[in-house]
C-alpha cells in the first residue's frame, strides 16, 4: 500500500493503544496444545462463553492430550454447552487430541522450532483447524510472525481500509503484516478486536464514538 496509508495505520495503532488497554497473552499461552483447545472452543462463540467452557473443561479434567482421548464425550459435551455447537466440537477436540498424541508424542512445542510455513501446515493438517486457529496459535504460542484474521479484524480492517475490500483471509492477513511490524501484530490483533467489538461492529457501528473515526474513510459524515 501507499506511504500515506502506512502512515495511517501507524497512527491508528498508536490511537487504539491509547484508547483500549492490550491484554496479555492468554494465561495458557505457554502451552500450545491448550491455546489450540481453547482457540477451537472459541470457534463461532463469545468470548465471554468461550472462558467459560474452557474453564468448565479444565476443572472436568487437565487439558492435554492423554486426558481428552480418555474423557468420555458426553464429559467434553456438557463442559462445553455453553459455548455452541458443543457437540461438534466435543467430537473434533477428542480427534485432535489423538492425532497430536499419535502424530507428536503429545506435544505441540515443536511449532517453536519449525518454520513458520511448516509449522502452519502441520497445525491445519489437524481437523478443526483453519488459517485463524492456526495462526493464534502459532502467535500466542511461538511468537511466530503472524497477525491471525478474526471476524473482527475482518471487518476493521476493511471499513479501516488498511486491507483490500474483496480479498480473503490471506490477503488480509498479508496486507496487515505489510503495514505494521511483527513486534507488534499481537496488539495490533487485540486492538482490532477491541475496536469491533466496542464501536466498529458488524451492524450499527458507533461512528461517533470511535476514536480512530477521523482517520476511517467509512466514517459517516
Amino acid at each position: 500500500m501507499a506511504d500515506s496509508n502506512a502512515e495511517r495505520a501507524q497512527k491508528i495503532l498508536l490511537i487504539l493503544e491509547k484508547s483500549f488497554e492490550t491484554p496479555e497473552p492468554w494465561d495458557v499461552a505457554d502451552d500450545p496444545f491448550k491455546v489450540l483447545v481453547r482457540t477451537i472452543i472459541s470457534q463461532s462463540t463469545a468470548e465471554a462463553n468461550t472462558r467459560r467452557a474452557y474453564l468448565n473443561l479444565s476443572r472436568k479434567m487437565p487439558i492435554d492430550p492423554s486426558s481428552l482421548v480418555k474423557a468420555a464425550v458426553t464429559d467434553i459435551e456438557d463442559s462445553l454447552r455453553v459455548a455452541g455447537l458443543y457437540r461438534n466440537k466435543s467430537k473434533v477436540l477428542k480427534k485432535v487430541a489423538e492425532l497430536v498424541l499419535e502424530r507428536y508424542n503429545g506435544s505441540l512445542g515443536f511449532i517453536r522450532t519449525l518454520p513458520i510455513e511448516e509449522a502452519r501446515d502441520e497445525l491445519m493438517s489437524l481437523p478443526g483447524v483453519g488459517p485463524k486457529t492456526a495462526d493464534i496459535v502459532l502467535l500466542f504460542s511461538a511468537g511466530k510472525p503472524t497477525l491471525p484474521v478474526d471476524t473482527h479484524v475482518y471487518r476493521v480492517s476493511k471499513r479501516l481500509n488498511l486491507a483490500p475490500q474483496r480479498g480473503g483471509y490471506e490477503a488480509v492477513r498479508q496486507s496487515l503484516q505489510a503495514l505494521y511490524s511483527p513486534d507488534v501484530y499481537f496488539a495490533v490483533h487485540m486492538l482490532l478486536i477491541a475496536l469491533g467489538r466496542n464501536q466498529c461492529k458488524a451492524q450499527k457501528p458507533r461512528h461517533a464514538a470511535c476514536p480512530v473515526r477521523e482517520l476511517c474513510p467509512s466514517a459517516e459524515g
